[in-house]
């Protein structure tokens, strides 16, 4: 097979397919014969995953991994010791190989869809270095797929399990193993197929080195469990992978870790505005020119800040960053104006609120327009300390601290998508976040939040506690940190005011595990409020402040569901809160 790991290969070779094939028999016995209905089924699922890798290949998405090393911990179990960024842009019909945000550098030289997946997988599998772990992004690609050339009867067994819901998907799930003597980087595991359209949408399990399956927890391959959800009318798309390996044997690579993978953009569009006056007919217009105010130097100021920040909004949203508008745009826009009104604040324009879709904690005023990272709304436990992260980048708008208006020239944002983080800088300095540190502190001491930025200022006791183990976490990629350049919250004022942070205290959440309030379409890129439920806390473990958790799809059918509520994402994780945010910490 010309998939992974060249070297396995020769070694098997080396030492012979006999011995590999008794092992083998060993471990997967003679598979039971399938019934007709479910070998039915099997030939619909490979027909269904051949359209599935056809019609990536017309699809260019933005793929976010975001990784956290482990170690073991006597109180809370495991902890994270360190974490690694990436973020690429993948157009599968030219390359398997993505271009990175971070340097806006393809990570390898041009291949055909998929050939490049033997070198992809090796690189993953041996960048763990002790002492120096590092991870290729890669070989997180790969994981979205089954076997993208060889998905067969000809070289897999199946197995039928039973039939299982997953959200309102009924499914037949099998147990897939690779035929004896096919060579190493086989996928082995199980997969979910809907039982109406035969598509595998759940595959949970590892590559094996080639015909060494029994030696799976050896291996130089990840355990994974990839998801698809239904994006379209047929068409059913990666959306998201989890990555664990919790008992590693390898003493070459000894890491514990835990990943998880974020696929979207698969339908990006230039976005276009539609004016305010668009209902109004032509001919019905009457020149009223002579009785319109001309224009002061200050509005013309205004003016071409409000340019500047058209251009950049437009740019982030057509390179995939920057969340298409939705309702959850409210609800921050609501928590803004609170502040506002609590302080009599006159603008001249309204403040517009927006989410960033990326994982790193960080904030961005764009004009008249405040940004904040997926990541950042995820972790947010009360509607005080979504308060008081908004209040900071309010207070560099009323300060005046606007972006650089070199961006009112549209030329100046003509550059590849993955050029973004290099290309727009829109972070302040330090003095302007000094100043508006203070004057955010100013802005929450006179609305209706005051009250409570002890519950807000845990949120920034967490951070900083965590802020050496999660550096990748706290650098931003366009905006504001969090933290200054010490690791000190900028809203020390606030973190002041808290209690002690006590993480036996299991009323106290402080902060919650990334992916606990929004879900992303990974069509449209818009952002919506997950439907949970808030379960009672057991013990100190189940809190998980700013980690990587598993990841569960309550997957429906995209003509059942319709666009607007195609798939609900539900962390499996023990300690989320509410879908809005909350006036109290949940309570038990």
């Amino acid at each position: 097979m010309n998939l992974r790991n060249f070297w396995m290969t020769t070694l098997l070779l080396t030492l012979g397919v006999t011995s590999a094939q008794a092992k083998h028999k060993e471990k997967f016995a003679a598979a039971p014969a399938l019934t007709p209905e479910q070998n039915a089924l099997i030939k619909k699922a490979i027909a269904a995953e051949k359209l599935t890798i056809k019609n990536i290949q017309q699809k260019s998405p933005l793929v976010q991994t975001y990784i956290q090393n482990m170690k073991g911990d006597t109180k809370l179990y495991a902890v994270p010791v360190s974490d690694q960024y990436m973020l690429q842009r993948v157009d599968f019909g030219k390359s398997f190989y993505g271009k990175s945000y971070s340097t806006g550098e393809a990570s390898e030289a041009n291949h055909g869809m998929f050939k490049g997946s033997l070198e992809a997988m090796g690189l993953l599998s041996k960048s763990l270095m002790p002492g120096n772990v590092r991870y290729m992004p890669d070989g997180f690609l790969e994981m979205m797929f089954i076997d993208p050339s060889g998905f067969d009867q000809q070289h897999y067994d199946f197995v039928a399990v039973r039939k299982a819901f997953l959200g309102t998907v009924r499914c037949d799930v099998f147990d897939v193993h690779p035929k004896v003597g096919l060579g190493n980087g086989r996928f082995t595991g199980r997969i979910w197929v809907d039982d109406d359209s035969g598509n595998v949408v759940r595959f949970n399990g590892t590559y094996t080195g080639g015909d060494m399956a029994d030696k799976a927890d050896d291996n130089d391959y990840f355990h994974f469990d990839s998801w698809r959800q239904n994006l379209q009318p047929g068409v059913w798309l990666p959306v998201g992978v989890y990555v664990e390996e919790t008992s590693r044997k390898d003493k070459e690579h000894p890491v514990s870790f835990k990943a998880h993978t974020s696929i979207w953009g698969y339908s990006l569009k230039v976005p276009t505005h539609q004016s305010d006056n668009e209902s109004v007919k032509i001919d019905d217009v009457t020149d009223q020119s002579q009785n319109s105010d001309d224009v002061s130097p200050l509005q013309a100021q205004r003016e071409w800040i409000s340019q500047a920040e058209e251009n950049v909004l437009d740019r982030l949203t057509q390179a995939g960053l920057l969340a298409a508008p939705s309702d959850f745009d409210k609800v921050l826009e609501q928590v803004t104006n609170n502040i506002i009104i609590g302080n009599n604040i006159e603008l001249a324009s309204p403040v517009h609120c927006r989410v960033m879709l990326t994982t790193p904690l960080e904030s961005i005023a764009v004009g008249n327009t405040i940004i904040l990272s997926k990541g950042l709304v995820d972790t947010l436990p009360t509607e005080e300390a979504l308060a008081s992260v908004l209040s900071f980048q309010l207070a560099h708008i009323v300060l005046g601290h606007h972006i650089d208006t070199k961006y009112a020239f549209n030329d100046r944002l003509l550059f590849p998508d993955e050029s973004t983080f290099s290309r727009i800088q829109m972070h302040h300095t330090d003095a302007d976040d000094i100043e508006a540190a203070k004057k955010a502190v100013a802005l929450l001491d006179k609305s209706i939040y005051k009250d409570k930025m002890g519950n807000a200022g845990l949120y920034f006791a967490q951070l900083q506690q965590r802020e050496k183990e999660l550096s990748a976490l706290n650098t931003p990629r366009l905006g504001d940190s969090m933290l200054d350049s010490t690791g000190q919250p900028w809203l020390i004022a606030i973190q002041k005011r808290a209690p002690k942070l006590d993480q036996d205290k299991l009323d106290q959440i402080a902060a919650l595990p990334l992916g606990s309030r929004l879900r992303t379409d990974a069509w449209d890129d818009k952002v919506y409020t997950l439907k949970t439920s808030t379960p009672v806390l057991l013990n100190a473990r189940d809190k998980m402040p700013f980690e990587v958790t598993p990841v569960y799809y309550k997957l429906t059918r995209y003509d059942q569901a319709g666009a607007e509520a195609s798939t609900q994402q539900q962390p499996a994780q023990p300690d989320q809160a509410s879908a809005q945010p909350t006036a109290q910490p949940p309570q038990q």
